[in-house]
């Protein structure tokens, strides 16, 4: 059977799907036109953007960072360049199986994958992190000839931070550390410009100066733009800016003296702030005992880390900054001046010292070396009287006692060149009632007011506190916020920016009381407590004894009960300045724990000044005598403290010898007390952050034991 075709239907259908198809491929020629002017024009500006990104790669270049040298110039925190083993966790498929084999080429000790665990908990997968650091020049090699075999492994070069005296000075030079997620998130924070200035940066200050001068050390960040391939190797570079180095600090501080100063505490626990009154420099900043800072530059092991944090001495404390203490006899010279200049006493009011005075029932006592007898304001200070100042406290009361001595810096800041530094307690009742909860506990009692006489009680200072109240008395109420640094230098420029401490509103001191206390402190170093330390001394200096109690003693109980403890035992304490005429130094000694203040604060004391003083550095008889506290003063032949090499290495005992000769305007320890202070411009510091907490010993309710 035929079928017949419909010619001009079937042409119809072909023309429609002719015509169909055609639409369909203008169209998608149409979208095609569309998306390439649109990639092209609209969008032209932020492809070029992409595809430059895409073609060229920033690499940032951190700066060297910043030296800190002392006052002659000695370098106590350097930098140098070494290798490191990296591995980026993103690249790696398995990663212990990579380690492992890694370990057949290079060492890699247990610690080394802890502290890459560590570092992997605090950072994100694609950053490279070090699994080895300090390779030798054979591991590097070893590593390279096997490269192909470890992806996402690679060999880099870094700078590492260098405390070429170890404990010398740890506390107020901190260290440096990997920056972790909680600072991190802190930098989100900070303007624009700064965070550009941490890109690459891995390290940062993390206590003492390295914290507190973070922004002059670490420099400005430098780039590299470089040309990349598909595979993203350089192929060339485009543009560079080298990185500007951080600035040097110059400190106040005299290295050798604080490594003296050290060396004669030894094993036992304390601190020592001395300051030129003339200026608030800080010459020497001790706390003991200290740390090695190199310990933390490489990240500390889980070893080392718990030694130092479960170590009954808390080497990490910071004393001289965050201790605090009750002054013991060593408030009696403020007292007095108190008493004087609210009118209170006058220097000849005499009282009969029977060595307990008696209030509400209860008595306070005297040591048993007191001798009774009338007492005026000099003899009371010379002979350490509690009953005379157990009187002036309950007569003048908690809150003038407050008002007066508040201005001298006690109970607040001194407002250092450092973070982390603690108020103290400067009692009151206000202070009472804002420091309890309970409404019996926010009560002062009248007979909590006796004890704050002889520096015990809710007193509680920092030696740095100690330290700048005395600079203030001694130099008729001129008043300075301590400082560290006293010169910044820009490597760059070649310039000196000389770092001024912050004068504040002198105190107006009358000439005459001042006289008053100054001759009566002068008395105790040749008549009283202090005398055998300070027989012979070349010079004329002014101190006070002190010895406060550690642990408040309970009822019934004596000290001698408690003293087999040895952390229990009183805490010597000492605070001096000298020359008598003139002074150019005041400090504030505390041994832990060491009894009374004659016979381990006051010798250390005797050893500052002859250094500084006499350029004198005392006889290796001597100085083992000052460890045990079995010295008063000074035996055996003294050294030239300029002839003394620094502690560490040979090499490096050389070479910051060297340092120190080459430069030409840093004082000898025999001059420093001539020189006379500078006009200078202030530096702003950088943001603080915030710091561990930690206080010795706690507040304590008032205690009747005696005070010298």
């Amino acid at each position: 059977m035929t079928v017949l075709k419909n010619v001009q239907q079937e042409l119809a259908r072909f023309r429609l799907r002719l015509v169909v198809a055609g639409l369909f491929v203008l169209f998608c020629f149409g979208l095609l036109l569309a998306r390439l002017i649109f990639l092209q024009v609209i969008q032209h500006d932020r492809m070029m953007d992409r595809a430059e990104s895409n073609r060229i790669t920033v690499v940032p270049i951190v700066p060297n960072r910043g030296l800190i040298k002392d006052r002659n110039g000695v370098v106590l925190a350097s930098n140098y360049s070494a290798y490191t083993l990296e591995i980026t966790p993103s690249k790696v498929g398995d990663l212990e199986a990579t380690i492992d084999a890694l370990a057949q080429v290079v060492e890699i000790q247990p610690r080394d994958r802890k502290r890459l665990k560590r570092l992997m908990a605090e950072s994100k997968s694609f950053e490279s992190l070090p699994i080895r650091t300090k390779l030798s020049d054979a591991e590097v090699a070893r590593f390279t000839a096997q490269r192909f075999r470890f992806p996402g492994v690679e060999i880099k070069a870094r700078l590492f931070r260098s405390y070429p005296l170890g404990e010398v000075g740890a506390h107020l030079l901190g260290y440096i550390g990997r920056i972790n997620q909680a600072e991190k998130k802190a930098m989100e924070d900070w303007e624009e410009e700064d965070q550009a200035n941490y890109r690459g940066t891995e390290y940062i200050g993390k206590l003492g100066l390295e914290q507190a001068y973070e922004r002059e050390l670490h420099g400005i960040t430098g780039f590299e733009q470089m040309e990349t391939s598909a595979g993203g190797r350089a192929v060339r570079r485009l543009a560079h800016r080298p990185p500007t180095p951080g600035n040097t600090l110059v400190l106040s501080i005299d290295i050798r003296l604080q490594a003296l100063v050290e060396e004669l505490y030894k094993d036992r626990r304390g601190a020592l702030v001395a300051i030129d009154p003339r200026n608030g420099e800080v010459l020497a900043f001790v706390s003991k005992p200290t740390f090695d800072p190199n310990l933390f530059v490489d990240g500390i092991d889980v070893e080392n880390w718990r030694e130092l944090n479960e170590n009954l001495d808390k080497p990490l404390l910071n004393r001289a900054l965050r201790g605090t203490y009750p002054p013991g006899s060593t408030y009696k010279p403020f007292m007095a001046m108190a008493a004087l200049d609210s009118g209170k006493r006058s220097a000849s009011f005499v009282v009969m010292d029977n060595l307990t005075f008696n209030f509400g029932g209860r008595t306070f006592g005297s040591p048993e070396s007191d001798r009774p007898g009338p007492k005026d304001m000099r003899a009371a200070i010379v002979s350490s009287s509690n009953v005379y100042f157990y009187s002036l406290a309950n007569e003048m009361g908690v809150d003038l006692i407050h008002d007066e001595l508040k201005p001298f810096g006690f109970g607040r800041k001194t407002e250092i060149d450092l973070l982390g530094e603690v108020t103290g307690d400067l009692p009151s009742t206000d202070w009472k009632r804002k420091r309890f909860k309970k409404p019996e506990q926010q009560k002062w009692y009248a007979g909590e007011t006796i004890s704050l006489g002889i520096g015990q009680g809710y007193n509680n200072f920092t030696m740095l506190q100690l330290a700048s109240a005395m600079s203030t008395m001694v130099s008729s109420g001129a008043r300075y916020k301590p400082r560290l640094v006293r010169e910044i230098e820009d490597v760059v420029k070649h310039e000196q920016r000389r770092i001024a401490s912050d004068a504040l509103p002198p105190l107006p001191l009358k000439p005459e009381h001042s006289a008053v206390i100054r001759n009566a402190m002068h008395g105790v170093t040749v008549e009283g407590t202090s005398r055998l330390v300070f027989a012979g001394a070349g010079y004329q200096s002014g101190g006070k004894t002190g010895t406060a109690q550690a642990v408040g003693l309970k009822a019934g109980e004596r000290y001698k009960d408690i003293k087999a403890d040895e952390r229990k035992r009183d805490h010597s304490l000492y605070i001096a300045f000298a020359p008598i005429d003139a002074p150019t130094i005041a400090l504030a000694v505390i041994v832990e724990n060491a009894g009374f203040g004659s016979t381990s604060a006051a010798p250390i004391a005797r050893r500052v000044f002859d250094y500084l003083l006499m350029g004198q550095y005392p006889s290796e008889e001597d100085i083992a005598l000052t460890q045990q506290g079995k010295s008063t003063a000074p035996v055996g032949k003294p050294r030239l403290a300029a002839e003394i090499p620094l502690p560490g290495s040979p090499a490096e005992a050389a070479s910051a010898a060297s340092a120190a000769s080459a430069a030409s305007a840093a004082p000898s320890p025999a001059t420093l007390a001539a020189s006379a202070p500078k006009p200078n411009t202030r530096l702003e510091r950088p943001a603080a952050a915030s710091a561990a907490s930690a206080t010795i010993p706690p507040p304590r309710p008032p205690a009747s034991g005696a005070s010298r």
